[in-house]
């Protein structure tokens, strides 16, 4: 049987003994509704505010700003709509970036249909925000601005502080929004200390199960929910919570050691760096201070979807520009300037701590075979 080398955990990732454990614990012994009065649902409940707990120490937050969603798209739907909702007397402008995940940029086209204001600032050569011509969106008709931590196709590392500081500077009512699903557990995340108003981070992405996911709301932010009926969370996020997804979530961050993953992860990324750098046609998309964690490349005279495939017939799994575009064409890259062939033939590869050299070896040697048989001369 062919080994796997999956390489394309900025999609998903694997789920980790101890939330894996988790939640069959919860699934099968401590079952009960959380929301219920008597000692089983009290149990499940104990394990949801335990998860909460974690969550928010995580984040060096309070426990009770902390919401429980199903994940990144509806934790940044909920902000987007909730917001715009919420704030519409206000104001109608609202700002993205131009190389938001598709949960955000998509929202976003959506309020600008029912009628907002939807401004997207752009970016430079590098992906990161372009700070003055994001300065000159903003006016006291801004309700609410979001630029994602991490970008979830090539990594580059948004200066959130300095952009929620100059957003609170020129529109104090507005409320700064930030999508760290790809930055959680891969580097610190300081939302109340920073300035974001909001914060969107995912299970799935730091080997806890899909479906789960979780939303910073500081004490300043009113947004109105997407749900009705049910008390649990304060209305906020009503239903019943997913205690075995939560539950696990919360065991896979508890295990989480950002400093030795990321240095052990930052290795294995200056080794693939080095061999994809000596690939004729191979150029790297990624800028040098990106996060470890993810790199974009693009392979000249190669077509994304072909160049995948066949890495798939090595035992080698990535990904063409964000899982949630289904293989669509990058925007993303193509804000960022590139060409379009070398928008083209883009491949996004991302680590985690399961990753090994042999899983870059093996990325190595079937983009050499592919270069070879495949490569447009």
């Amino acid at each position: 049987m062919m080994e796997t080398h999956y390489l394309d955990n900025s999609a998903t990732t694997a789920v980790c003994k101890a939330a894996a454990e988790k939640a069959l614990y919860m699934m099968t012994e401590n079952y009960g509704n959380p929301s219920s009065l008597h000692k089983m649902g009290i149990r499940a409940e104990e394990e949801v505010e335990n998860a909460r707990e974690i969550i928010a120490g995580s984040l060096s937050v309070d426990a009770k700003d902390i919401i429980f969603t199903s994940g990144g798209t509806e934790g940044n739907n909920t902000v987007l709509f909730g917001a715009a909702q919420a704030l519409r007397r206000r104001g109608d402008r609202i700002i993205i970036s131009a190389v938001e995940h598709p949960s955000v940029y998509e929202s976003a086209g959506r309020l600008k249909e029912l009628g907002y204001d939807v401004q997207y600032a752009p970016v430079s050569t590098d992906g990161k925000i372009d700070i003055e011509a994001l300065k000159n969106l903003l006016t006291d008709k801004t309700i609410l601005v979001s630029v994602m931590t991490v970008n979830n196709e090539t990594g580059a590392i948004q200066p959130i502080e300095r952009i929620a500081k100059l957003v609170h500077k020129c529109c104090p009512e507005a409320l700064f929004h930030t999508d760290a699903v790809q930055a959680y557990c891969k580097m610190p995340l300081k939302p109340k200390k920073w300035g974001a108003d909001l914060m969107t981070v995912s299970a799935h992405k730091v080997h806890g199960a899909k479906g789960s996911g979780a939303l910073y709301i500081s004490d300043k932010a009113r947004i109105t929910p997407l749900l009705y009926g049910g008390e649990q969370q304060h209305k906020r996020r009503p239903g019943t919570e997913s205690s075995p997804l939560i539950a696990a979530f919360g065991a896979a961050v508890a295990e989480a050691d950002i400093t030795k993953t990321t240095e052990y992860i930052r290795e294995l990324n200056t080794y693939a760096v080095s061999k994809l750098s000596e690939l004729d046609g191979v150029s790297i998309n990624s800028p040098t201070d990106a996060l470890p964690y993810i790199i974009n490349i693009s392979v000249e005279g190669i077509r994304s979807e072909t160049i995948l495939h066949h890495l798939e017939s090595f035992g080698v799994y990535v990904s063409s520009s964000s899982a949630c575009a289904k293989g669509k064409r990058s925007y993303v890259l193509a804000a960022m300037g590139l060409t379009d062939s070398r928008v083209d033939s883009s491949i996004r590869i991302s680590f985690s701590k399961y990753n090994t050299r042999d899983d870059i070896d093996a990325l190595i040697s079937g983009l050499e075979s592919g270069i070879r048989s495949l490569q447009r001369r």
